[in-house]
């Protein structure tokens, strides 16, 4: 079980270092930080702000309020940790949204993360069993117009974990996890008639309930809450050229676990106080922790190029400090629109070597959004 934990934290942090320089914050469902969709994986992971689409749902649900179609619906595959030589890890997501009337808006998003065959041993490497572990969320949103430029989302997920069923040979019964937790999102929409402006937003995502692989109650894990800025601006060249710049900045609200002291009693006791912690306190304790706070932020960066909304170019940076992972590293994207269909690619760009060699590098995302209704 630990071993399983261990790789969905690899998978969220992404880098490699020396144990003495990290101090990685570890949640459980972790999927939930993977950036599914491939325009967003073009800038850099940059989205809490950008021109509204079918995933909006995936970065900040207030958006869809302003999107110019009446429906939309996307669908998005990310073959995951490739560059390590897994074929069999992926992220697929899809998302929907329906404007009602003018002023309220409902929409859903799915996300399912396979973690591929997992072999699992004892201590002494004796092969205990093969499993198949894979996690899914799936919520239901809706979204308020406030004003002719700002607008409100909420969101309920349901999220399910099922790493390891049953008795796997260690003599600890393990169940799938199960979890509910809620977004609240802002969104202003700052562009004129002629697509030019200022867009920004804010977003509480995944604050929920802890989850739990046994039954004991005192061995739960925090889920990923975060807490997201994002600005973007739009800027028309001509008539057939904009180019769009954004930012988020994303600050995890779940505390980082006690240090190990070498001794057993005193870390005992440091993360049984640290796991008791209750849900909302741990929102609060992360901004004083003791860590520092700029090194906790994750920042990532993205610009877009469109010719007559037709045609996109994209490219991003994402940055996160090496005390909390190191995930540092390019993207780039590209993306075509027609009447009622846009396909988006984006690639993660290699970066590092040897060890420093980021795990995500060679990562390829396709995305298909299909715009419906009237305008």
């Amino acid at each position: 079980m630990l071993a399983l934990f261990l790789l969905c934290a690899s998978v969220y942090s992404g880098a490699q270092a020396q144990a003495d320089s990290i101090n990685i914050v570890s949640t459980a469902v972790p999927f939930l930080r993977i950036s599914p969709d491939a325009r967003a994986g073009g800038m850099g992971d940059a989205a809490i702000a950008t021109n509204p689409e079918a995933n909006a749902p995936f970065w900040n649900l207030a958006k869809v309020a302003f999107a110019k179609r009446r429906t939309g619906i996307a669908f998005n595959y990310t073959p995951w940790l490739r560059d390590l030589g897994l074929n069999d890890v992926y992220l697929a997501s899809g998302a929907f949204y329906h404007k009602l009337d003018e002023n309220n808006i409902i929409s859903s998003s799915l996300r399912f993360f396979s973690l591929g065959n997992i072999q699992l041993t004892d201590f002494s490497g004796n092969i205990l069993n093969t499993v198949r572990p894979s996690e899914f969320a799936i919520d239901g949103g809706y979204t308020r117009v406030l004003s002719d430029k700002l607008s409100l989302g909420v969101a309920l997920r349901y999220i399910n974990s099922r790493l390891v069923v049953g008795d796997v040979g260690t003599g600890v019964v393990y169940r799938a996890g199960n979890a509910l937790a809620g977004d609240v999102s802002l969104f202003y929409h700052g562009l004129n008639a002629d697509g030019q402006g200022l867009n920004w937003g804010i977003t509480l995502s995944n604050l929920g309930t802890k989850v739990g692989y046994t039954n004991d109650a005192r061995n739960k894990d925090f889920l990923p809450a975060n807490l997201g800025l994002g600005v973007a601006y739009t800027q028309a060249i001509n008539d057939m050229n904009k180019i769009t710049f954004a930012a988020d900045v994303n600050k995890l609200l779940v505390p980082v676990s006690p240090a190990a002291t070498g001794n057993y009693t005193t870390d005992s006791t440091n993360l049984a106080n640290y796991r008791s912690t209750g849900v909302v306190s741990s929102w609060f304790k992360s901004f004083g922790d003791g860590s520092n706070q700029l090194n906790s932020l994750q920042i990532s960066v993205g610009a877009e190029y469109a010719y007559d909304e037709k045609f996109m170019l994209r490219a991003g940076y994402f940055y996160e400090d090496k005390s909390r992972g190191n995930r540092r590293y390019f993207s780039a994207g590209a993306g075509f629109n027609l009447n009622f269909m846009s396909v988006n690619v984006s690639y993660l760009v290699p970066s590092g070597s040897g060890v420093t060699r980021n795990p995500l590098s060679n990562t390829l995302r396709l995305g298909v959004v299909f715009n419906l209704g009237d305008e």
